[in-house]
């Protein structure tokens, strides 16, 4: 296939966050290949789907192997993948720590590392962290410090990526959600989840989507952390 219309990776695709972005992406005609563990084929010719988990290796290779195989490029890799887990510190498990920290880090570490190495031959990219406000602004009633261990982790990998690779054409940058309006939040929980943002609501998926395709076209900033959380990154309130 030619190799003119560019190519973006998007983990964690099935649903909310990730399925917009794929949605976007295609409207910004990307060809799109598409990961999450649970992800169906898809209909359209432009969006190959790879089901894997995202922490193995395994399936690093293979978005990549068959993403090349398929589109003979890639341009941008947004990393959205993730666990968030609420509970006291001392209330977390091994499996709450080794799971977290396998998707979060591991699933970031796989896949970044192999799509640098191919934005590397064609001497640009592009890469964007999902992560959240929490890292950098703690909530008393929402504890989340594997949250912080995990998501800050990949604010400042972010930093490390835009200096290391901007000799070389490659950006990297953040987008740090607050709480968005997903599946994964009951509509019962949304009274209370909206009053942790000074706006005073949840945000919407098209929030985060928006800030994706933002710095997609915003070629002048890399190691940008830009906060889409209603304030919360602002101070106490």
């Amino acid at each position: 296939m030619g190799t003119e219309q560019k190519v973006a990776i998007i983990t964690g695709a099935s649903q909310g966050i990730g399925a917009s972005l794929v949605n976007a992406y295609r409207d910004r005609n990307y060809r799109v290949i598409a990961n999450s563990r649970s992800i169906k084929p898809s209909n359209d010719p432009d969006v190959l789907t790879i089901d894997g988990d995202i922490a193995d290796p395994k399936t690093a290779d293979r978005v990549i192997r068959e993403g090349l195989a398929r589109f003979g490029r890639i341009d941008t890799l947004v990393n959205n993948a993730g666990i968030f887990l609420a509970k006291p510190f001392t209330e977390y498990t091994e499996q709450d720590f080794t799971a977290i920290l396998a998707v979060n880090l591991a699933g970031f570490f796989h896949i970044t590392q192999r799509t640098v190495a191919e934005m590397l031959k064609q001497g640009s990219g592009h890469i964007v962290n999902i992560t959240t406000s929490l890292a950098d602004q703690a909530i008393a009633s929402v504890p989340s410090v594997l949250a912080s261990l995990t998501k800050g982790g990949l604010n400042s990998a972010t930093k490390s990526l835009a200096i290391e690779y901007a000799p070389k054409g490659i950006r990297a940058n953040a987008v740090s959600p607050g709480v968005i309006k997903t599946p994964m939040h009951p509509v019962e929980t949304h009274e209370f989840l909206a009053k942790l943002h000074p706006l005073g609501r949840m945000g919407e998926i098209r929030d985060i989507t928006e800030a994706v395709l933002f710095l997609e076209a915003a070629s002048f900033i890399t190691g940008e952390i830009l906060h889409v959380d209603g304030g919360q990154n602002a101070g106490h309130w």
